[in-house]
């Protein structure tokens, strides 16, 4: 199934074939699922652009699949529910769940085809405004991140993310661009300095996004300070990150003293990863759901065991180090469930090692060449997330050369996919 479907999930027979027939003459392509655990295998393959859903279904209720591609973080499609005989009880609950539309039965054509067309549009409206609230998860700390956010994106100027290395500091500035405005990123960090008014002017009315200001030179962190006595002639609002606090920013004799007070008029702290354990399988499976449909590698799920390690695990590379666990983990088992061992294995803990014997996310009870080789690697998955995968910048801040880098990357296991801007010469 390809991802611009539409997949209805009826277990009439004659609803499904109407509707699809309907729908292909209007020119959509179209899945068909006889109950929930079709809907859950196509679902699985790939992730189509709506799903219309029926709520009463013998095997498995709408409702019910519904809260579990919620729980699972694959309900990032518009869900449009179906029923001839719900009450407005379950209606509501519905859309408290996540459906953004119900229909009752028999559909008439115009009302179909209305709400199909606002299903399509709402999930590319999606699409482009980039985080939803519940896309970290649901913890208490992230509910106190997403109403610090909802302050800050009410407020003019500019705006300072802070958190630990490895935050999800660009998911989470998304979530500050109004939909339909310019979100503009330097290609390469020299052009702040170099043409900072043709990056105001591509940004103008929206925002501009210009990285962790504690990883750069102070040449650079004073371009970013004359972005920002420039950016309100231009109505660009300039978000910046900081894997340091601002306080350790004021004190290091490499930043530029301007910075820190320019940028701490609104300053939102992401936290850590360790302090929201509760979503941890909530965010796996979603990040395993986004690689699946992005990345075109086969989905997996997780064992009960598999989560629990996870949960355990101290996460020192936060969310970073999340992300590029799933996908190691996806690339393993090839589609297979993941299970504890093979998390223990990803995460270095070796096959007994237990959450008490771990140290700072380390296992100190491991052979000294393996623990060295589990903090090389997490020291070059940091400085490759830092830098967004552009080996030259790498290559610089580890103080190797590419071609040695590219050798120790690949002893360690480390996959890099090479940017076309990266081919060129040093």
């Amino acid at each position: 199934m390809r991802n611009t479907d539409i997949l209805i999930v009826d277990d009439e027979m004659g609803i499904r074939d109407l509707l699809s027939e309907i729908l292909q003459d209007e020119g959509y392509t179209v899945a068909l699922a006889e109950n929930a655990e079709e809907a859950r295998r196509l679902r699985h393959q790939a992730r189509p652009a709506m799903v219309l859903l029926d709520i009463w279904m013998p095997d498995c209720d709408g409702i019910t699949l519904l809260k579990e591609w919620a729980k699972n973080g694959q309900l990032n499609m518009p869900v449009v529910m179906m029923s001839g005989h719900a009450s407005i009880d379950t209606a509501v609950e519905a859309t408290r769940i996540g459906a953004l539309d119900f229909l009752e039965k028999p559909i008439a054509l115009q009302k179909l085809l209305a709400a199909v067309d606002r299903a399509l549009k709402h999930g590319e409206m999606q699409a482009a405004s980039g985080l939803t609230v519940d896309k970290l998860g649901n913890s208490p700390a992230i509910q106190d991140l997403n109403h610090k956010l909802d302050i800050a994106s009410k407020q003019n100027g500019p705006i300072l993310l802070t958190g630990e290395a490895g935050s999800p500091f660009e998911l989470v500035a998304q979530y500050l661009r109004k939909t339909g405005t310019p979100w503009v990123e330097p290609a390469k960090i020299e052009h702040i300095v170099d043409t900072p008014l043709e990056l105001l002017q591509k940004a103008t009315n929206g925002v501009l996004y210009v990285g962790d200001i504690s990883q750069y030179s102070k040449n650079i962190q004073k371009g970013i300070a004359f972005l920002l006595s420039k950016a309100d002639r231009y109505s660009v609002r300039i978000i910046a990150a900081s894997s340091k606090s601002v306080e350790s920013l004021t004190e290091n004799a490499g930043t530029d003293n301007k910075l820190p007070a320019l940028l701490s008029r609104v300053v939102v702290n992401i936290p850590p990863l360790r302090s929201q354990p509760d979503d941890i399988g909530f965010l796996a499976n979603r990040l395993s759901t986004e690689l699946a449909d992005s990345q075109k590698i086969p989905p997996v799920t997780f064992s009960a065991g598999a989560l629990t390690v996870l949960r355990q695990y101290d996460w020192p590379g936060n969310y970073d180090q999340l992300r590029n666990t799933v996908k190691n983990l996806m690339l393993a088992v090839d589609g297979e469930e993941v299970q504890e061992q093979d998390v223990a294995s990803e995460l270095g803990q070796g096959g007994n090692a237990s959450s008490s014997e771990l140290i700072g996310g380390f296992n100190f009870n491991m052979p000294l060449r393996e623990l060295r080789e589990e903090l090389e690697r997490r020291y070059f998955e940091y400085h490759i997330a830092q830098e967004g995968s552009n080996m030259s910048r790498v290559a610089q801040k580890v103080g190797l050369e590419r071609t040695h880098l590219y050798r120790k990357l690949k002893q360690l296991g480390i996959g890099v996919t090479r940017r076309p801007a990266d081919r060129g010469c040093d």
